[in-house]
């Protein structure tokens, strides 16, 4: 017959493997804890020194003219690049020591999701930094597209700059999407299409809006330096003195009244110029 063990010697050793386990799993938290906590610290300490550099360096003042961007002002966010770079350095160090202490703790499962975001946190920076100069970007574009439009005597000028403004943070976000490893192609795609239409319906319905305007437009390329301020003209039987010369009008003042007239009736109608 084959002796039966001995249960006593059994429960010995078993009670040994716990004993040993726990101890190595109690060494082993014990251990990851003090890496935490010295992570956290580093973190903590690195993310302050960053923010006050950040600080006297005057970072901030490049947050204050995102600020001042009105699709930024709408959402009542205050941006702080000095906070948001100190934060990002905390969650990148602490994320480090933080796979230290999974390796510690033996669960390389938790290191390598950890691993992982740390790889992608490079990409985030990158994508964040090409947003943020996207916006001030855009943001010049719009002030130079408005006030060429104000320049011109065209209507909705700010209408246009705003188009123009969302336009171009769709193409930066877009870009920097793709910068941080995310797949753009149905996005682009679908981008395409919808701007296309945009600008094919905005063309043909601005363009019969606007044939006045435009009409007046050339016609001051041809006969705006021919009359200045000063000169007495008369146009369809109104006699005045020229007060104002624009991109689109002309403006006669005859005793108490004013004139306006736009200024392709320079070149559609009969102009009679009289001698002061």
């Amino acid at each position: 017959m084959n002796k039966l063990p001995n249960l006593k010697d059994i429960l010995i050793r078993t009670f040994d493997n716990l004993i040993t386990n726990f101890s190595e799993f109690t060494s082993n938290f014990i251990g990851a804890l003090v890496v935490i906590l010295v992570g956290w610290l580093t973190a903590k300490i690195a993310s302050t020194v960053l923010k006050n550099i950040f600080s006297k360096l005057g970072i901030d003042k490049l947050g204050e003219k995102i600020n001042e961007i009105d699709a930024i002002k709408k959402f009542d966010l205050d941006i702080k690049l000095s906070k948001i770079v100190s934060k990002i350095v905390y969650f990148f160090i602490f994320l480090f020591f933080l796979i230290t202490a999974a390796d510690t703790l033996g669960v390389p499962a938790i290191s390598n999701m950890f691993a992982m975001v740390v790889e992608f946190i490079p990409k985030v920076i990158s994508a964040a930094i090409m947003i943020l100069a996207g916006l001030l970007l855009a943001d010049a574009v719009k002030s130079f597209v408005v006030g060429l439009c104000e320049s011109f005597n065209i209507a909705s000028g700010k209408l246009i700059g705003m188009a123009v403004f969302f336009f171009l943070i769709i193409i930066v976000i877009i870009a920097a999407l793709g910068q941080a490893g995310i797949n753009t192609t149905l996005l682009e795609s679908s981008f395409n299409i919808l701007i296309a239409g945009i600008i094919l319906s905005f063309s043909i319905g601005y363009g019969f809006a606007s044939k006045e305007i435009l009409l007046n437009i050339i016609s001051s390329f041809y006969s705006k330096n021919r009359y200045n301020e000063g000169q007495i003209l008369e146009i369809k039987e109104v006699k005045g003195e020229v007060i104002k010369v624009d991109n689109t009008s002309i403006t006669l003042k005859s005793d108490e009244t004013e004139t306006v007239f736009p200024l392709r009736v320079l070149q559609s109608e009969k102009i009679i110029i009289h001698k002061s």
